[in-house]
């Protein structure tokens, strides 16, 4: 590996507002134990009124600034990994460089950040990671660059889905430069990937008319009066003359239990490309792993085969059978 380049500093925002987790298990009939032991879950934070993933990602990133000293007009990029993004085309992370540039107007002068790039990459929860490699390889190709990566979301489900108490909302951002402080990234990257409807968020079209005609038979509205029907549908109403009107929703569609497979088939892909990069011994050459988390003990239950496996390659895993009391290889 040539230069060592990584994360130097970390900050992080979480709102103030936020829901004890035996509250919400109690109030949808579910042992609190089964979130809290189970999964890992003690609170869930809520955005305030007025807060998203913009204000959010702001809040860490001048609290990085501020806790590190840094001069905006040395951050070469401001890169976001989000999927509560404010806008179709206008990335969030430009909402965030203008409230950072407002914020530090007085010190720095007037558009600070304006020789920083900016741009949001969208891939679920992995979107913060390739930003982060991004902005990695920015940072390796050049003499004393910096970058900043900032994750935020408002993760949001359904009401009483299954979804419901995996929310969260915040936002953490990174400082990366060369030599850094907290640890070294490597320019070897495992991949693996899969186009799979696990976790997505779909628009929907609707036709104006029909729309409006099925609203007005649940109010008990005469649907045969054909002007109420074409007023509603005219272009000063909408706004628009599409013929469709589309509907998002922040809340996924999911399935949880395929999510679970994808994590597993996933990591198994992307350790067996990243071995074939750098052959490794997870359990003599890795003192640690990180996880992503969509709740905290999904790595923990995740990894629980490949451990095995690990452990078995290693010829230990008589040594684990003798531990646990029972065979492994049943």
């Amino acid at each position: 590996m040539g230069k060592k380049v990584g994360i130097d500093s970390i900050a992080y925002y979480v709102p103030g507002i936020y829901l004890d987790i035996e509250t919400l298990a109690l109030k949808r009939d579910i042992v609190p134990a089964k979130l809290q032991k189970g999964l890992g879950l003690t609170a869930m934070a809520i955005c305030d009124a007025g807060e998203d993933a913009a204000t959010m990602a702001a809040e860490a990133v001048i609290k990085l600034m501020e806790n590190e000293n840094i001069d905006p007009r040395s951050i070469g990029r401001l890169y976001m990994g989000t999927e509560s993004a404010l806008d179709a085309a206008k990335p969030t992370s430009t909402y965030v460089s203008e409230i950072v540039e407002t914020a530090m107007k007085d010190k720095y002068g007037e558009r600070c950040m304006k020789n920083c790039d900016v741009l949001d990459m969208t891939f679920a929860c992995v979107g913060g990671v390739d930003a982060m490699m991004n902005c990695l390889d920015y940072v390796r190709a050049g003499e004393g660059r910096r970058a900043i990566v900032v994750v935020a979301d408002n993760a949001k489900y359904a009401l009483s889905s299954s979804g419901e108490y995996t929310q969260g909302a915040g936002a953490v951002a990174m400082l990366l430069t060369e030599n850094p402080r907290l640890c070294v990234v490597s320019d070897a990257v495992g991949v693996g990937m899969q186009s799979v409807g696990d976790f997505y968020k779909p628009h929907h079209s609707y036709d104006k008319k029909s729309l409006i005609k099925s609203v007005l038979e649940a109010a008990g509205v005469d649907v045969k009066a054909e002007d109420i029907l074409s007023r509603l549908t005219e272009d000063d109403f909408w706004g628009h003359r599409d013929v469709n009107v589309l509907l998002h929703r922040d809340e996924p569609v999911f399935d949880g239990p395929l999510s679970n497979d994808c994590y597993c088939a996933r990591i198994d892909e992307a350790l067996a490309d990243f071995s074939k990069l750098v052959p490794t011994d997870v359990l003599k050459d890795w003192p640690y792993i990180l996880f992503h988390q969509p709740y905290a003990y999904q790595g923990r239950r995740m990894i629980v085969g490949n451990w095995v496996e690990w452990i078995k390659d290693a010829g230990h895993l008589p040594e684990l059978e003798n531990e646990v009391g029972y065979a492994l290889t049943a």
